[in-house]
């Protein structure tokens, strides 16, 4: 019988409640906690604050910059390539793997959201949910206060706009806007 952590990361239903999985977000916390306290350091070198970034999440590129404060479910499903650039307030919900491309730049308070839950109510009543995995290619830009919901993937050199929502697929190279987010014929 698989662990309640061994469904989360397989993307099928499972309850955020088991201890296992409350003591890795209690350990995300605590990293967050640590990491989000460099904005107030006066003299931290990039360098450091590179190597507590690569101790929350699962791998973090060369370059990679995530400016605090920023919030995550777990940390360990978070995947950074190289020179990705995250502003001030983002929120990455990884329940299951959240890829994001080298050079992609991602503006403040956008909202990355991996776990999802069941549409039937009975179902949901139980307090199970799941996630679906966000990818997004490389040098993709990313409009402040975006949102991408669970189980989109965004192809190499997409735009997307400030604000917008993200409910689907979006092709490599397309720009998209509003909510939800369509896209703009090319020009």
């Amino acid at each position: 019988m698989p662990t309640e952590k061994q469904k989360m990361l397989a993307g099928g239903l499972y309850h955020a409640g088991d201890p296992e999985l409350q003591a890795d977000q209690a350990a995300a916390q605590r990293w967050m906690a640590r990491y989000n306290d460099t904005a107030a350091r006066v003299g931290l070198d990039r360098a450091a604050r590179h190597r507590l970034l690569a101790e929350g999440l699962g791998t973090v590129g060369e370059g990679a910059v995530v400016r605090p404060p920023f919030h995550c479910d777990y940390g360990y499903n978070i995947h950074l390539g190289r020179d990705v650039f995250m502003n001030f307030n983002c929120v990455i919900l990884d329940v299951v793997e959240v890829h994001i491309g080298d050079g992609t730049q991602i503006g403040p308070g956008v909202q990355i959201l991996a776990a999802d839950h069941p549409r039937d109510a009975a179902t949901r009543a139980t307090g199970a949910e799941f996630g679906r995995p966000v990818r997004i290619g490389r040098d993709v830009w990313i409009g402040g206060g975006a949102i991408l919901l669970p189980g989109v993937a965004v192809g190499d050199g997409a735009l997307i706009g400030a604000g917008s929502v993200v409910t689907r697929d979006v092709p490599a190279g397309a720009t998209v806007v509003g909510n939800p987010a369509r896209v703009l014929p090319a020009r």
